[in-house]
């Protein structure tokens, strides 16, 4: 009795572990989807989040003040993933912003020496602006400078993506805690996401 006893924790146990370790990387394999359809910013610009796995921004009208959040989601995130395909930064920006954001970039190229070619400004009316940013369906608003310290990552379908956790509203661009422990790993998700998909369709097309 001793010894089937013996053979049941040894072989059935790590099976249990196993099953329940599975289980949850099946659960967590995506990113939550927390709105869909977000507004195409397409629609107001050459830009575009379709076919793009896009972190979105919105820094305002005196980009003066939004250095610090630029540096830490340039060396955080950035920097990090710039290189992986159709991966970008829209950061969206009141008309008329378009020398400050030049000055922006040229900044922090020549700070970190990171290729900037990915991060791109995108400039728009306000009521274009405001637009865009309600039509991610949070409880968040812009300020009056048409800013808001919160970022965003939008999938290739025009979806807002993060945690499903009540206080979830998006990447607190202030805070390097909330971008390395939470913004990374959610990055990181989403990418693995699409590159699992492409693997599946790359083997469904050989003969």
């Amino acid at each position: 009795m001793k010894k089937h006893i013996v053979l049941a924790i040894l072989f059935v146990f790590p099976l249990v572990v196993y099953l329940f370790f599975a289980s949850g990387v099946n659960h967590f394999a995506k990113l939550p989807v927390l709105t869909q359809n977000v507004e195409e910013i397409g629609e107001y610009s050459d830009a575009q989040f379709k076919d793009r796995i896009t972190v979105l921004g919105f820094f305002g009208n005196v980009l003066q003040d939004k250095k610090v959040l630029a540096l830490n989601l340039n060396q955080k995130i950035y920097k990090r993933f710039y290189q992986f395909a159709d991966f970008q930064f829209l950061i969206a920006l009141p008309e008329g912003t378009e020398t400050q954001a030049e000055n922006l970039k040229a900044e922090l190229e020549g700070t970190t020496g990171t290729d900037m070619s990915r991060w791109n400004f995108v400039f728009l009316a306000p009521d274009d602006l405001q637009h865009i940013f309600r039509s991610l369906n949070l409880p968040l608003s812009l300020d009056t400078n048409l800013a808001n310290p919160f970022v965003f990552i939008i999938d290739r379908d025009a979806n807002l993506r993060g945690r499903d956790d009540d206080d979830f509203f998006g990447y607190d661009a202030r805070s390097v805690a909330d971008i390395n422990n939470n913004m990374v790993d959610d990055v990181k998700v989403i990418l693995a996401e699409y590159r699992l998909a492409l693997k599946k369709y790359n083997q469904v097309r050989k003969p």
